[in-house]
């Protein structure tokens, strides 16, 4: 592979090969990068601050075979772990767009804007992708309970050496949540 140098005809030449530049970390040279490769891989090495456009990224987020892409709800604040769930394209572009979290519902196999039936919604303050592009993580800022059993989390079943144990209180009675 040729390795290129900082000239001003590097940008040209590697369009030309149908290439991407990538800052190799020690060496400082500049090193084609076919596009193809992922582009999650090829930016690991890129300075805190660098940026690429979000819809140049969005193609490269691994979604499973279904369609589908892990999603962390963490409460922006005190940054509790409240939910996991999925997401589908259509989901990603909706909450990026309109700030309210939406996701994939399996089980009804369609769009579930959180908190649609119970009022309690998540606002998204960020999202960040990890750095295989495969997992989304969100702030949100949770309205009540995430959990559709009433509690603040879903992850309210400790392990406790040989027992499991519940940790959290009912907030919110799943009856009255779900009228």
């Amino acid at each position: 592979m040729t390795i290129l140098s900082g000239s001003s005809c590097v940008n040209e030449l590697a369009q030309a090969m149908n290439c991407e530049l990538l800052c190799l970390k020690y060496t400082k040279q500049l090193k084609p990068v076919k596009k193809t490769m992922n582009r999650f891989k090829a930016l690991e090495t890129q300075a805190r601050g660098y940026q690429v456009a979000l819809e140049e990224m969005l193609p490269h987020i691994k979604f499973n075979e279904q369609g589908l892409v892990p999603a962390i709800a963490q409460q922006h604040d005190s940054k509790e772990v409240l939910m996991m769930a999925w997401m589908n394209r259509e989901a990603l572009d909706e909450t990026l767009r309109t700030g309210r979290v939406c996701y994939w519902s399996r089980s009804r196999r369609g769009l579930w804007r959180k908190g649609e039936s119970s009022g309690q919604i998540q606002q998204l303050k960020s999202l960040v992708l990890d750095c295989d592009g495969d997992t989304i993580l969100m702030q949100v800022d949770q309205t009540g309970p995430a959990c559709h059993t009433g509690r603040r989390s879903c992850f309210f079943y400790e392990v406790e050496g040989e027992v499991i144990s519940i940790n959290s209180e009912v907030l919110i009675d799943p009856g009255e949540l779900y009228k």
